[in-house]
């Protein structure tokens, strides 16, 4: 009888154990799940706001809202673009100060777009892009380009802007700027 007794205790020690290990991995599982859910919604709310931002910039640009969108970009911004070297708006232009009082100006005087139509925006964390068809107008030349598709990469950091990456159709641009 003695060992029967044994037997179950040890058995109902063994039962108490696995359903306490149970409960820790169940435990375990569920922190695991909320640590990726907040992160989840972390990234989530990072990225609608790095759209917002983006959004408010583009806008500002479009109105020529200065003060909004002087509001929005970092000091150390970063605008870049892509192209022939020969039009003097190309390259990367580091720092708020430049991109005000240097690149905006100059690229102000040789383009004005005629069309901007943005088809598809989306955003992951501190990243948005932005895809669609516009015109423009080199203003020396006084030549109109054809409709061609432009992407736009947008990065954002506590709510201000430091990277406006404009990628378009270089080629187009080149020849209305060269006349051609």
């Amino acid at each position: 009888m003695r060992l029967v007794n044994t037997l179950i205790t040890i058995a109902f020690l063994l039962l108490l154990s696995a359903c306490q290990m149970k409960n820790k991995d169940q435990q375990k599982t569920m922190t695991e799940t909320n640590l990726i859910t907040k992160k989840e919604t972390t990234m989530e709310e990072q990225s609608n706001t790095t759209l917002e931002v983006a959004m408010k910039y583009m806008d500002a640009m479009g109105k020529g809202d200065m003060e909004t969108m002087i509001s929005l970009m970092d000091d150390e911004m970063i605008w870049h673009n892509e192209g022939d070297k020969s039009m003097p708006w190309i390259g990367p232009w580091s720092g708020k100060k430049v991109i005000l009082e240097e690149f905006l100006p100059l690229f102000m005087e040789h383009l004005k777009t005629t069309k901007w139509d943005t088809e598809d925006a989306f955003a992951s964390g501190d990243t948005a892009a932005f895809f669609g068809r516009m015109k423009a107008l080199a203003l020396k030349s006084n030549v109109e380009t054809e409709e061609f598709t432009f992407a736009l990469r947008v990065k954002v950091k506590e709510g201000k802007i430091i990277l406006w990456n404009w990628l378009e159709d270089s080629y187009a641009v080149s020849k209305a700027f060269h006349g051609k």
